[in-house]
């Protein structure tokens, strides 16, 4: 998870959280966003807002949308970005086209409330040398303030314009105050050959730790975890790696991480997609460094089966208690 945290200069009390995430149908086409709600202001066991149904659809670019991330900005709006790619679309899973061809856009809304949103809008992200942009998350550099979008790409040579050599998957960012214009491409994540997607980013105790997940199967890492200094260091440690692929040795991605209010402890969110219904499940940990992370217990985790892949916002008390009386119904 970026950093999407509350305004720090509100007094209000920050309670509860929002999941914005999409939803997967082999049977039809169900990529759009949909939102969920905490039960309380734990963010374990949650309800889906609006019957289930979604909440935003995008009609432009692929007509469909993945993996939101949503952020509040400096002057209290909310900004909601998603993955401009259509899956289900009946001409079957075509994920090498889709990595070498695909959307080099994101779809955006924007809103005041977390109720009304204007958009959708696409906004060109990628360089034309890179095949797809995917997996937007959205943190801040503390050194500037400014709001860090990040995103998978596989790049290609200037004179491959068909995409047609090896590549693998980095992570570029750029960044904005607006989330309407963004400045230049940057690399912030090039493992030098792994195919890296998914990251997300946890800036505590002065450290950066990063989740992301590589997509080697045969010998990879899986969903792994590093430590370094600063957002763009050149210091990264890995930590730990393969977590929970003991657990789900098919497939996992999409790591989510909030911190809890009341303690310090850490959940992980991991989206596992080896088995239907597809979705989130929980782990947990109290010490970032430690690399150690234990399943939260079953009782304590109540995630509707199909939540897939987004982002979560913390809330305040006024916030979460409209979107409970608007969604809730």
């Amino acid at each position: 998870m970026g950093d999407t945290g509350t305004d720090r200069g509100d007094d209000r009390e920050e309670f509860g959280w929002l999941l914005a995430h999409f939803r997967e149908d082999p049977d039809g086409h169900a990529e759009k966003i949909h939102f969920s709600l905490s039960q309380d202001d734990s963010p374990l066991r949650w309800d889906p807002l609006w019957g289930g149904g979604p909440v935003l659809e995008s009609r432009l670019g692929t007509t469909g949308v993945r993996d939101p991330a949503i952020v509040r900005d400096d002057d209290g709006r909310f900004h909601l970005l998603a993955t401009d790619l259509r899956v289900w679309d009946g001409g079957g899973l075509r994920w090498e086209e889709w990595r070498r061809h695909g959307s080099r856009s994101l779809v955006l809304w924007d809103s005041e409330d977390l109720l009304t949103w204007e958009g959708p809008r696409l906004v060109e992200v990628a360089p034309p040398t890179a095949g797809m942009a995917w997996a937007p998350e959205v943190t801040t550099d503390p050194a500037t303030g400014e709001h860090v979008v990040f995103w998978s790409s596989r790049l290609f040579p200037e004179d491959d314009v068909e995409h047609a050599s090896e590549s693998y998957s980095r992570i570029l960012a750029s960044r904005t105050r607006d989330f309407v214009a963004f400045g230049p491409t940057e690399v912030m994540v090039d493992t030098g050959g792994r195919d890296i997607i998914d990251t997300a980013v946890l800036q505590e105790h002065g450290r950066v730790y990063r989740f992301s997940k590589d997509e080697d199967r045969d010998g990879g890492y899986g969903i792994f975890l590093e430590r370094g200094s600063a957002l763009f260091a050149d210091d990264f440690e890995v930590v730990t790696t393969n977590i929970a692929g003991d657990r789900y040795p098919g497939g996992v991605e999409a790591p989510l991480v909030v911190k809890a209010r009341d303690r310090d402890r850490w959940y992980l969110f991991l989206d596992q997609y080896a088995e239907w219904p597809q979705g989130y499940f929980a782990l947990q940990c109290d010490d970032l460094d430690s690399g150690r992370w234990e399943p939260v217990p079953a009782g304590e985790v109540s995630i509707p089966p199909s939540t897939k892949h987004g982002t979560v916002l913390p809330l305040f008390r006024d916030e979460w208690e409209r979107l409970r009386e608007h969604g809730l119904r």
